[in-house]
């Protein structure tokens, strides 16, 4: 058994998407081989309505699958095939753009105002890209959840984990996708396939991925007294952590324990030409995609309703 080492590691970026909704930017429109198959990853996380509330009103997705997992709040979600839906705390939805879909994402607070999800972009292999669209639903009740002897508990979205499979299937990447807390103080080894790009997106508690006897954080640039100084930030939230190789990822859970998304999934290794929500192989796959938007033949005959 080998443990994967850590590849990279870093902070989250604010950024502003949609008609002005705040979030943080864990990984995206950089090196598309960065986490291969899968492209970006968002962290929306407010507590002020006016952050979040304008949403993502229409737009397209050609060539990719979107993974919404919403914790707080709920989305609200329409598209140009009829369907229409909300997704609460704890739901996913999957939805496979394929050829061609327009669509739009309303977040809602709870009652505190609070909202919280993630997206995750996937790409899709060239023989999936014209693929036609799909959605999978998934309420929360119907998610696995296994928790250790030790006290770790996981929730199993996608893929197969300590002998539980998730409710999403069908997905060209193959994808494992857990929801992963490990107690305060533990340590605790996660099995991953070897062949599987994987990574892991900490967003409660702290906690180190190197396999140390001591959790650490990340070495950040903060303003102290009006001057800027390095100290590592033990808090973990927001932090992405990108693995080499291996069949095992260990975690050590810091004094507040840990919570993370464990994600993994096979390595497409193809050209990637992409702007936007638009993903193709080549620029003249993308440039066609774009003429068909403007033309007003984007969503293809037969995958309409």
């Amino acid at each position: 058994m080998s443990i994967r080492p850590v590849k990279q590691l870093s902070q989250a970026e604010p950024t502003v998407e949609g008609a002005g909704v705040r979030l943080d930017r864990a990984f995206g429109f950089g090196d598309p081989k960065l986490a291969d198959p899968f492209l970006l990853f968002d962290d929306f996380r407010n507590e002020r309505p006016e952050d979040y509330r304008a949403g993502f009103p229409w737009h397209p997705h050609r060539g990719i699958e979107t993974i919404t997992y919403v914790l707080a709040g709920s989305v609200d979600h329409a598209d140009s095939l009829g369907n229409a839906g909300s997704l609460g705390a704890g739901d996913v939805q999957w939805m496979t753009a394929g050829s061609g879909i327009l669509h739009q994402e309303m977040p809602q607070g709870d009652q505190a105002g609070r909202m919280h999800g993630f997206q995750l972009w996937a790409n899709l292999p060239s023989s999936h890209k014209m693929t036609q669209p799909r959605y999978q639903d998934v309420k929360a009740a119907e998610i696995p959840e296994i928790v250790d002897d030790d006290g770790t508990r996981v929730r199993v979205v996608v893929g197969e984990f300590w002998g539980k499979s998730g409710p999403v299937d069908g997905i060209a990447a193959d994808p494992q996708y857990l929801d992963v807390w490990v107690p305060p103080g533990r340590r605790k080894v996660l099995p991953v396939d070897t062949y599987r790009s994987a990574f892991a997106y900490i967003f409660e508690g702290s906690g180190t991925f190197r396999d140390a006897s001591r959790p650490f954080g990340v070495l950040l640039e903060k303003e102290v007294d009006g001057r800027e100084v390095h100290l590592r930030d033990m808090s973990g939230d927001r932090t992405l952590v990108v693995f080499d190789t291996g069949d095992e990822v260990v975690v050590q859970a810091g004094e507040n324990g840990i919570r993370f998304l464990l994600v993994s999934g096979k390595p497409i290794r193809e050209p990637v030409a992409w702007h936007g929500p638009i993903v193709m192989n080549t620029r003249a796959e993308l440039m066609q995609a774009f003429s068909e938007l403007n033309a007003g033949t984007f969503i293809r005959e037969g995958a309409a309703r």
